[in-house]
C-alpha cells in the first residue's frame, strides 16, 4: 500500500490559500488515488464524529443498532439504566461480530460460541470456559467506543481522545434546536440509497456550494428565495439558509407549509443535515467512501408521522427522481474529468457577502481536509476548529 508523507501533503495542497479569494482547490490526485482514501480512513473517518441514527432508534432500554465506522464494526446499545453505550462489535473470545442489524435484546449473545455479555459490556457467561479455574469473567469486557446524543441524533467516534461534539461544534445544537425544535420528536419515514461513481469529497464539494444551483437545479431555485441564500462557516461545520420561495414551484407543493425556511447544516466530514420547506421534517444525507471513485449515499427522512402525506411523498420523489439525479450526474462527470490530464486543480469562486453564489464553504472543507492530512502524517494535534473560518469567507459566521 502506497503511503503518504508530509511532502505529499504539501504538494496536494499547493495552491490552497487561507484567503478563499486567493485559493485553489485540492489537487485532483486526492480524488482519484487509493493512497489518499487510505489516509482519509485513518486520519479523518477514524477520528471524527460519525452519524449513526435518530435517537428514537435506541431510545428504549435494550435497543441496539449495529453499524460500520471507518470500515470497523461497532454497536450502539441502550443499557437497562438508560445509559447510551457503544462498543466495538467484536467478541473478546474469537473476534466474531456480536450484533447485526437493529432490534431489542436483554443481553448480547455471540452467534459463534454463545458467550453472553450484559448491555454494559461486561461478560456474564462463557460457555464451558466458566468451569476453568484460571478463567475470570471479571477480566473480560467489551471495548467501549465514544458515543453521544447530539441535536436529536446519535454519533460515535473511534478516537478515545476526541473532544465532545458540543466542544468541537459549539452553537450547532442550539442552532438546530432553533430552526428544527421538533427534531427529536420526529419519526423515521423513509430511506433512499445511492451508489455513486465519484469520490466522496466531490459529493461534499457539490453539497457545500449553490454556485451551480441556477444552472443545474431550476426546481430548487424556485423552491427557495435565492436572494436570501447565505452560506456560513463555523469551525468544523457550516450552514446554508434561505427563505422559502413565495410563488409556485416545480419541485413540490408547499401550500400550507409550517416550515418556511430552507436550513442545511454540514458537519465535518460527511454528515449533511437538512430541513426543507413543508410540514415538520428533517433529513440526514450521509456520504460514505467505498473507493477512490465510489461513494455510498443514504438519505433518511424524518417526519411528524411515519406515513407520508401526499406533499411529503412528492417531496421525497423530488429529491429521489430530480435533485439526486442532477447531483449524481454532476459529481460523476467531475470524477471523470479529474481522472484526465486536463485537470489538476480549480480556482475557488468567492463572494465576500457569503451568498449562495460563493464557494467559500468548499474552501472551508478543503482546509479541514488538509489539516487532517497534516496532523496525521506529522503527529501534530489537529488544530482548534476555531482557527478555521476567520478570514475564510465567513463574514456571516
Amino acid at each position: 500500500m502506497a503511503t503518504v508523507n508530509a511532502r505529499d501533503v504539501k504538494n496536494i495542497g499547493a495552491g490552497y490559500h487561507p484567503d478563499p479569494a486567493r485559493s485553489m482547490s485540492l489537487k485532483a490526485p486526492a480524488y482519484t488515488e487509493q493512497r489518499w482514501l487510505d489516509l482519509e480512513n485513518r486520519a479523518i473517518f477514524a477520528r471524527t464524529w460519525q452519524w449513526i441514527c435518530h435517537v428514537e432508534q435506541v431510545r428504549e432500554p435494550g435497543s441496539f443498532l449495529a453499524a460500520t465506522v471507518a470500515g470497523m464494526p461497532i454497536a450502539v446499545v441502550r443499557d437497562r439504566t438508560g445509559e447510551l453505550r457503544a462498543f466495538w462489535n467484536v467478541c473478546k473470545h474469537r473476534a466474531h461480530e456480536l450484533l447485526s442489524g437493529a432490534g431489542k435484546a436483554g443481553t448480547i449473545v455471540c452467534p459463534y460460541h454463545a458467550w453472553v455479555y450484559d448491555l454494559d459490556g461486561t461478560l456474564r457467561r462463557a460457555r464451558q470456559a466458566d468451569r476453568m479455574p484460571t478463567f475470570d469473567r471479571a477480566d473480560i469486557r467489551l471495548d467501549r467506543v465514544r458515543v453521544e446524543e447530539f441535536g436529536g441524533f446519535v454519533y460515535v467516534n473511534l478516537d478515545p481522545d476526541a473532544a465532545p461534539l458540543a466542544v468541537q461544534a459549539p452553537d450547532l445544537a442550539a442552532e438546530i434546536a432553533r430552526w428544527a425544535p421538533d427534531v427529536a420528536g420526529l419519526t423515521f419515514a423513509e430511506r433512499l440509497t445511492y451508489d455513486v461513481k465519484s469520490n466522496w469529497k466531490n459529493v461534499i464539494d457539490n453539497f457545500l456550494e449553490c454556485y451551480h444551483c441556477h444552472i443545474a437545479h431550476r426546481e430548487f431555485v424556485a423552491l427557495v428565495d435565492m436572494d436570501t441564500y447565505e452560506v456560513r462557516t463555523h469551525g468544523i461545520w457550516s450552514s446554508h439558509f434561505a427563505e422559502a420561495g413565495k410563488g409556485d414551484n416545480p419541485a413540490y407543493d408547499v401550500t400550507g407549509a409550517s416550515v418556511t425556511q430552507h436550513a442545511v447544516w454540514w458537519l465535518w466530514p460527511n454528515t449533511c443535515l437538512l430541513r426543507y420547506p413543508g410540514r415538520g421534517n428533517f433529513m440526514v444525507f450521509q456520504v460514505l467512501p467505498a473507493g477512490p471513485g465510489r461513494t455510498l449515499e443514504t438519505w433518511d427522512f424524518f417526519f411528524e408521522t411515519d406515513t407520508l402525506e401526499p406533499a411529503e411523498e412528492e417531496a421525497v420523489r423530488y429529491i429521489d427522481d430530480v435533485l439526486q439525479q442532477q447531483d449524481i450526474a454532476i459529481v460523476e462527470s467531475v470524477q471523470r474529468g479529474m481522472a484526465t490530464p486536463a485537470f489538476d486543480q480549480g480556482r475557488i469562486v468567492y463572494d465576500p457577502e457569503g451568498s449562495g453564489l460563493s464557494e467559500h464553504g468548499v474552501h472551508h472543507f478543503h482546509g479541514l481536509v488538509l489539516e487532517a492530512y497534516e496532523s496525521y502524517v506529522t503527529g501534530a494535534p489537529f488544530r482548534s476548529p476555531a482557527t478555521f473560518g476567520a478570514g475564510s469567507g465567513d463574514a456571516a459566521g
